[in-house]
């Protein structure tokens, strides 16, 4: 995986997303997190999007940012779509539930996770995306923060 990588729009962006649930299924089932960074309309959701129909996921994916998170059941795995930017205190995860959530083989998809600082489990992954220049495009840069991170990040090089 360059340091770096162009996705030239949102299809792209989904496309990715089915090359993380792709090396998620490679994995063994345990709970996992991974950090989504980016400004507003960065396209965390949209990479979120295309990873959960990748897995199966058939419905819609919307953005949690008024639920603060959405629960999808999906045959190998529960994974749990988290948005915090309305998050007016970190220890409002408590009421969330968030222990519950990161339980068993649960994989969190975490947006704004600084937000939750202290009440969130440590990362495995991060995936930053930046809005590249004025049209469509973005970038997506990865950093592996845990051994399980690091298996995903490898087999998603390994099918690149």
């Amino acid at each position: 995986m360059p340091p770096a990588l162009e996705l030239a729009d949102a299809d792209a962006t989904v496309a990715l997303g089915a090359r993380v649930a792709a090396a998620l299924a490679a994995q063994p089932a345990q709970p996992l997190c991974i950090t989504l960074t980016g400004d507003l309309g960065a396209g965390k959701t949209t990479l979120v999007r295309g990873l959960l129909h990748a897995l199966g996921h058939a419905g819609n994916v919307k953005s949690p940012t008024y639920t603060l998170v959405e629960p999808y059941a999906l045959p190998a795995r529960t994974l749990y779509h988290l948005d915090l930017y309305r998050l007016a205190d970190p220890e409002e995860l408590e009421f969330l539930g968030i222990r519950d959530l990161g339980a068993g083989n649960a994989v969190l998809l975490v947006e704004w996770a600084e937000r939750g600082r202290g009440f969130l489990p440590p990362p495995d992954l991060d995936i930053a995306l930046a809005v590249a220049g004025a049209g469509a495009g973005r970038l997506a840069q990865f950093s592996a923060r845990s051994a399980r991170g690091e298996a995903i990040l490898a087999a998603l090089q390994s099918a690149a």
